[in-house]
This record gives structure tokens, C-alpha cells and sequence, in this order.
């Protein structure tokens, strides 16, 4: 059990309260977290914005269960709301709470204080402990069922997609040489596995394991594909002025946020248009101008916070229908529309051009 009383301070925790609560600066608020955890944000939140509550996600059961005792100890747990469930059951949680809109949604992709620090499912290398992974324990499929079962060729797609690893295929050949005489079950034994594949004259900084562990916890979890349907749920359940808030650690995470988000940053019609509508007008306003990173004093108290980078954006008007019916696709994991997104809208923009010659003339 986690000692509640010596919580690592989260990332970037100044910056991450002062996006989220200029939202919920009204009576009803509601703030979601969709990565609750042991709650540092969330308890930051809630003290930071006294006329709004919040709603915890977790997958994690012993994560939710501890940070609905730490909200009962902080004399917040009126204003909090705990729910079992993975950050992609968005719209599910919010229908079965009888919820349309939120003012605010934060997501930290890093790994909870619990499950770095914890040594029984093996999320670390620093501890010998079963190849479990998995955040939900009660889902079957785990990290060790992966080493186990995986050909080379898809052991090498997620080191290198997911941890972008550069020896990704001497390592996953020494895997199934490996399984051949004896399982891979525990972290120490892919550890060291890792340690004797990778040449010492190649290393960066730290363990030459991190990688393939993390693309492991990715694969297990299912966290890229989760992130990419939670984005769209989310956007179409913000209300105007609402802003959704995330964390990242992992390239691919931010480059899956920094694409969403500019969907709706950018001007939704081709550059030649002379004349931009008001319904090609962007929807989002950026809050971070890029993304925020932690300085060099965070990353020295923090060690963890170095790839950490941080964006937000404001919902400044209503979604257009046709980016709502397109998030309700992507939602779905099919989104059927075109890579520059702007097919649909083509037809519209023409004829808003014919329209204006039309007076002109």
C-alpha cells in the first residue's frame, strides 16, 4: 500500500491548475479527469476551483479506491465523484451520470506514483516483479502473454512503433529464442535480456530496458488507440469556453494530442479562399502555444518529468455539425473522411464563393 502522506508532487502542477480552472470559475462546474490516479491533480483542482466538483476515471481499482480515501482525508469528497472505467468510456460515463456537457477534461498519460512505485505488476524495471502491465487487472491479457505469444514481426512492430527502439529486431529474435527453452514471466528476466542485446558502445542515458518496457505497458493497455477515441468524445463534450487539458510522456501520445487539437486550430477551408467564412473559423484557441515543458529545477527535484510536454486548448465556439459527426466517427475508431480533413466542406466553400461573386456582380 502506497503511503498517501508521501505522494510524489505531480508534473508541472502549477501549470496544469492554472489551464484547467479558469473554466470552472462558476457554480456547477465540472471537471473531469479522465487519469485520476492517486488524485494530485484532481485534489489541486477542487481546492483551486471551490464551486466546481469533479469526476474521477481510473481503470486502476486500487488507484480509485486510494484516491477516494485521500479526497475524504483533504474534506472533498462532496465534491468528487469516483468512476471505474477506462478514459475511452467517456461518453458512457458522462451518459450514465446524466451529464451533456463539462466545463474542463485533464488527462496525465504518465504512469500513477502507484504504479511506478509499486512492485507486483511489473510496470518497472527497477523491481523483479511478474510481466503483468496491465492498469485494469481485470482484463485478461497481460505483458507476459505478449512476450509468449507475439511472432518476431509483431514483437518488432510495437518495440519500434511504440518505443521507438533501435535494436528492435535483435531483441525480439533473442524473445522467441528465449521462450523456446524457458517463458519470459518476470522483469528481471526481460531485463536482462535487454541488457545482454544491446550494445554497451549504444546506449543513451539509463536503462537500455525502458523502451521496450514502455512499448509493452502501450501494447497491454491499449493506450494510443484509447487516447485517439477519447480526443473526439471529449471535444463534442466541452462546453463553450470548456477546455480539455493533457499530459503527455511518449512522442506518438503527443503527436496523437498536437493532431487533434489542431483540427480545430487551423482554418477549415483551402488557403486560396479569398474570403473565409464564419463556419471555417477555427473552434479551438490554443492555451499553451505549443507545448510547456518542465524546466531544468523540475526535471532535477523530478527526474520523471523530462519528456513531459503539456497543451491545451479553449473551445471558443460551438463545433460545426460536420466536425461533430466527424468526431463521432473517430470516436468510434473509422473515421471515413479525408487525411486533410476537408472534403465535406469543399462543396460548401464553393458555393459560398459563387455566392459572393453573385453580390459582387
Amino acid at each position: 500500500m502506497v503511503d498517501l502522506t508521501n505522494i510524489h508532487t505531480p508534473v508541472l502542477l502549477d501549470e496544469c491548475v492554472r489551464l484547467v480552472t479558469p473554466a470552472l470559475e462558476h457554480p456547477g462546474a465540472v471537471v473531469v479527469d479522465c487519469t485520476l490516479g492517486l488524485a494530485g491533480h484532481a485534489t489541486a483542482f477542487l481546492k483551486a476551483a471551490p464551486q466546481a466538483r469533479l469526476i474521477g476515471i481510473d481503470r486502476d481499482e486500487e488507484a480509485l479506491s486510494m484516491a477516494t480515501q485521500r479526497m475524504k482525508e483533504e474534506g472533498l469528497d462532496a465534491r468528487f465523484t469516483p468512476v471505474h472505467a477506462a478514459f475511452d468510456e467517456f461518453d458512457d460515463v458522462l451518459e450514465t451520470l446524466g451529464l451533456k456537457r463539462v466545463d474542463a477534461a485533464f488527462m496525465d498519460l504518465g504512469l500513477s506514483s502507484l504504479q511506478i512505485d509499486e512492485t507486483d505488476r511489473g510496470f518497472s524495471y527497477s523491481h523483479d516483479a511478474p510481466l503483468d502491465m496491465r492498469m485494469d487487472t481485470s482484463q485478461g491479457f497481460d505483458a507476459a502473454q505478449i512476450l509468449a505469444e507475439y511472432s518476431e514481426a509483431e514483437l518488432v512492430r510495437i518495440f519500434r512503433e511504440y518505443g521507438q527502439e533501435r535494436f528492435s529486431k535483435p531483441i525480439a529474435r533473442a524473445i522467441v529464442r528465449e521462450r523456446e527453452k524457458e517463458p519470459l514471466k518476470t522483469s528481471r528476466q526481460l531485463d536482462v535480456l535487454v541488457d545482454r542485446v544491446v550494445p554497451k558502445s549504444h546506449r543513451g542515458k539509463g536503462n537500455p530496458a525502458k523502451r521496450v518496457f514502455q512499448a509493452l505497458r502501450i501494447e497491454v493497455n491499449g493506450e494510443l488507440d484509447k487516447l485517439k477515441c477519447t480526443l473526439p468524445q471529449i471535444a463534442n463534450r466541452l462546453a463553450l469556453s470548456g477546455r480539455l487539458v493533457v499530459e503527455s510522456y511518449h512522442s506518438l501520445e503527443d503527436r496523437t494530442v498536437k493532431t487533434f487539437m489542431a483540427q480545430g486550430l487551423n482554418v477549415d477551408a483551402p488557403a486560396d479562399l479569398p474570403v473565409i467564412p464564419a463556419d471555417a473559423q477555427p473552434f479551438f484557441k490554443e492555451l499553451t502555444r505549443g507545448a510547456i515543458k518542465a524546466d531544468e529545477a523540475e526535471i532535477e527535484h523530478n527526474p520523471r518529468s523530462a519528456p513531459v510536454r503539456l497543451r491545451g486548448v479553449e473551445l471558443a465556439r460551438e463545433i460545426p455539425e460536420r466536425w461533430r459527426n466527424r468526431f463521432v466517427q473517430d470516436a468510434k475508431g473509422n473515421s471515413g473522411h479525408s487525411p486533410d480533413g476537408r472534403v465535406e466542406f469543399l462543396h460548401d466553400i464553393r458555393n459560398h464563393q459563387d455566392n459572393q461573386k453573385k453580390r459582387r456582380g
